[in-house]
C-alpha cells in the first residue's frame, strides 16, 4: 500500500487502544498515541532508500514491529513523564504497545497486496498474501484512509 492507506491502517488498529485510553481518562496520552501511530505507518517503507536492504525484508518483520515498540517504549519512559503523559511505566507501556502497533499495521495492509510479506523471518521463510490488490491501487488506499478515519470518528464519538 502507499502512504494514505498505510494511515488509514495505522488509524484502524489504534483505534482500541486510543478508546481504552481516553475511557480511563488520559485523553492526552490518547491523542498522543494516535499522532505517533500515524509517523510511525510508513517506517517500514524506510527499506527503499537504504542500500542493500531488500524491499519488505526485514522492516516488515515483527521483530523489526518489536523492536520499533521498544525504542517508543524507551522514548516514552525518558520523556513522557516531563511532558505531562503520565509515569514512566504507563507512557513506556503504551509507547510499546503504540510502536508495534504501528507497525504491524503497516504489515496487515502490505499482507493484503500480490506481493505480501514475509513477517516472521529469519526464524521462518512462510510468505503470506492476501492478493486482493496492487499497492498502487488507489480506491483500496482511499478506502483504507476512509475506513481509519471513520473509525477514528466513531471512537472519538464514544461518550466519555
Amino acid at each position: 500500500m502507499y502512504r494514505l492507506g498505510h494511515q488509514g491502517a495505522a488509524l484502524v488498529v489504534y483505534a482500541p487502544l486510543g478508546l481504552a485510553l481516553s475511557l480511563l481518562g488520559r485523553p492526552a496520552l490518547a491523542v498522543g498515541g494516535g499522532a505517533v501511530s500515524l509517523a510511525l505507518a510508513t517506517l517500514p517503507d524506510v527499506d527503499q532508500r537504504l542500500p542493500g536492504v531488500a524491499h519488505r525484508g526485514v522492516t516488515h518483520t515483527l521483530g523489526f514491529a518489536l523492536a520499533v515498540g521498544a525504542a517508543v517504549a524507551a522514548v516514552g519512559v525518558s520523556l513522557g513523564p516531563t511532558a505531562g503523559f503520565g509515569t514512566a511505566v504507563e507512557v513506556g507501556a503504551v509507547g510499546f504497545v503504540v510502536g508495534t502497533a504501528a507497525i504491524v499495521s503497516h504489515l496487515l495492509a502490505d499482507a493484503i497486496t500480490p506481493m505480501g510479506i514475509t513477517p516472521f523471518w529469519p526464524v521462518s521463510d512462510r510468505h503470506y498474501t492476501a492478493g486482493v490488490c496492487r499497492a498502487d491501487n488507489t480506491l483500496a488506499n482511499y478506502a483504507l484512509l476512509g475506513l481509519g478515519i471513520a473509525v477514528t470518528v466513531a471512537v472519538l464519538a464514544v461518550p466519555r
